[in-house]
């Protein structure tokens, strides 16, 4: 026998391949709709996703035969697999489906599909290519287009707002059933969300986003679910408990992020310094001692300057040590680089400050020529008040935004998981979807 028809004749060997995607669908009593919306989502991605996929059906303790619906169909249609938990809760649903999954890429969207199906490539594309680290769909982004009543428009816009606000984030939709996550990144995260329920979307976004993850957004078509069982009170009133546990985790330090982060990075990495909250009680105190230290400088350099030349001589002392602290003890920059830049950009700030003091001084000159040291300080505390919060805001916003670097994954160790039932997927032999 020749060496060809040795090979011809050996038995061909079948690697199985990881998924690459894995699509959880995270259902409690959809027993109604569940069979339609997955065979429709199943027969879309094996015509239209050019990756390999699996799709997860993670039941959470359903009642109204949800699970053999779902048990079924995993024996009918390849590439899909029932994960099952005794418990109540779409965050403990992803936990666990994302957890025991082995895809390189995690997805999940609401199974009654509101959601756009063409939105799927361009949330996971950026992904798969490791352009991004997190991809969510956004009904409230230029360039999405969404039909549902404006009680529910009005809730999801005031929600995101509140959020912006409290967390200061960046993102613009929080709570949209329709995102991805490498899995890696996963894996850093996951053990740091506590939420089970329907903050586990805004939890795990806000951890990423203060980790310097990057957050890629789609805008999405989305159709309100007219038939949607969600008890808006009681799920506001577990969002608002949820805000405000992540604003005391943040403020405080308790939630390790720092871990998070790449620790040979030679950018501005940031060592946790908590959220909005711990930033400004930081800033205050430091601009409480600055205050102070600007108000002695003003008043023994008085006599010699004048009123004008020792308001300039104190505020950029004071300006420049300002931001020395403030870079690391409210901000959390501990790398050196960038320290010049940031001194730079503190004397913008500083020329700012000038402006309005010698401008106060100035009007108080004008209006009562006469005033006295006391009448001074006065006003010049009053000009500093507002300098603080224009200072804070280029602080925040312009100097030190934060990194946007991607972190390095670590090890976050084994997460329990409870009653997990699965069906194994089928292997495609050539190695795509099938």
């Amino acid at each position: 026998m020749t060496r060809t028809a040795e090979l011809d004749a050996a038995p061909a060997v079948v690697v199985p391949l990881a998924p690459e995607i894995d699509f959880v669908i995270p259902v409690h009593n959809e027993a109604a709709v569940l069979e339609g919306n997955v065979r429709r989502l199943h027969t879309y991605l094996r015509a239209e996703l050019p990756y390999r996929f699996t799709v997860t059906i993670a039941d959470n303790a359903s009642t109204d035969g949800t699970l053999d619906i779902a048990r079924r169909l995993a024996r009918e249609l390849a590439h899909l697999r029932v994960v099952h938990l005794d418990e109540k809760g779409r965050g403990r649903a992803l936990q666990t489906a994302w957890s025991t999954s082995g895809a390189s890429v995690l997805a999940y969207m609401d199974v009654d599909l509101s959601t756009g199906l063409a939105a799927i490539l361009p949330l996971v594309a950026p992904l798969v290519s490791g352009h991004s680290d997190i991809a969510i769909g956004t009904r409230l982004s230029r360039g999405a287009r969404v039909v549902r009543g404006p009680k529910r428009e009005l809730i999801s816009r005031g929600y995101n707002v509140l959020v912006r606000a409290a967390l200061a984030t960046r993102f613009t939709d929080a709570q949209c059933g329709f995102k991805a996550i490498r899995a890696d990144r996963a894996q850093s995260l996951l053990p740091l969300v506590a939420d089970p329920g329907w903050f586990f979307d805004t939890e795990l976004l806000v951890l990423a986003e203060r980790s310097g993850m990057r957050i890629h957004e789609v805008p999405v078509d989305w159709v309100d679910d007219a038939d949607s069982r969600v008890d808006i009170v009681s799920t506001a009133v577990a969002d608002l408990k949820g805000i405000v546990r992540l604003v005391h985790g943040l403020a405080t330090g308790r939630l390790p992020l720092a871990v998070l982060r790449d620790p040979a990075s030679t950018g501005d990495a940031v060592d946790a310094p908590g959220g909005l909250a711990g930033q400004l009680v930081r800033f205050c105190a430091v601009g409480l001692v600055s205050t102070a230290a600007y108000l002695v400088l003003f008043l023994v350099l008085r006599t010699s300057l004048g009123s004008q030349g020792a308001n300039a001589a104190a505020l950029l002392a004071t300006a420049l040590a300002n931001t020395a602290v403030n870079r690391r003890v409210t901000f959390g920059v501990r790398s050196p680089s960038g320290s010049t830049r940031h001194l730079a950009q503190g004397l913008a700030a500083f020329a700012v400050g000038l402006a309005l003091t010698s401008g106060s001084l100035l009007a108080l000159g004008q209006f009562a020529p006469h005033s006295g040291v006391g009448r001074e300080v006065a006003v010049l505390v009053a000009a500093n008040l507002a300098t603080t919060v224009v200072r804070f805001l280029l602080y925040r916003a312009w100097i030190f935004p934060g990194s946007r670097r991607p972190p390095i994954a670590v090890d976050s160790g084994a997460i329990d998981i409870v009653a997990i039932d699965t069906v194994a997927p089928v292997t495609s032999t050539d190695g795509g979807a099938a």
